[in-house]
Order: structure tokens, then sequence, then C-alpha cells
């Protein structure tokens, strides 16, 4: 689930990319949003030129939406996408640079306690 409007908006350009005919409903339940989350996000990227929407339905008696991304869309999704890799980059050294800290001071204290057996013994 994205945990910040950026991400958002990267998860619905990219599924738009993928599926432009999804219902806003499955796009809010594949985000893991409301409804209405979804449909506030969604206005925004089209009130920012980045998607467009279009009636494609062949049946009159049924409305088939398409959510297609625009060029500016596309550059707008790969900006936020680099930026959104970047970042994730940066959590996964932190991560492992403090999964190493930690595995050094486990080893230490396993250290101190065969030391203190052996002494004991």
């Amino acid at each position: 689930m994205p945990t910040s409007h950026d991400e958002l908006q990267v998860a619905i350009l990219r599924r738009l990319e993928q599926a432009p005919q999804a219902s806003q409903r499955d796009l809010a339940r594949e985000a893991g949003v409301s409804l209405g989350k979804l449909n506030y996000v969604l206005r925004a990227l089209i009130e920012k030129g980045w998607v467009k929407v279009g009636n494609f339905s062949r049946n009159p008696d049924k409305l088939g939406y398409a959510y297609l991304l625009t060029p500016r869309g596309i550059e707008a999704k790969a900006r936020l996408t680099r930026q959104f890799l970047a970042r994730k980059m940066r959590e996964y050294d932190q991560l492992r640079a403090e999964i190493e800290r930690l595995q050094q001071e486990v080893a230490r204290a396993e250290r101190d306690c065969d030391f203190q057996h052996n002494d004991d013994g």
C-alpha cells in the first residue's frame, strides 16, 4: 500500500498505463485506499494534465471509460518513479547498515557469553 501522496500517484499512473480501462473501484482496491481518496487523486492527475478520460464504450447503454496517460503524465510517472526509487535505495542502505550493526552486536554478546561460560569452568 502506498504510504505517501507521491507513491499513490505513481501506483495509479503505473496501473493506468497497464490497464487504462480499470474501474475506479478496482484501482482503489489495488492501491489499498478508499474509493473517495482514489477519486480525489485521479481528479488531481486529470487536472494536472497527466491523465485524460475517454469514453470508449461500444454499447450505448453502458459507460466504458479509459484513463489514458498523456505525454506529460508519462514524464511525471518517470520522474516520480525515479524519486521513489532513490528514496527506497536510501532506506535500503540505512536498513542494511542497521542490520550489520545488530549482527555485530549479537556476535559480541555471544562472544562475551562464551567467554563467561569458559571462565566459569
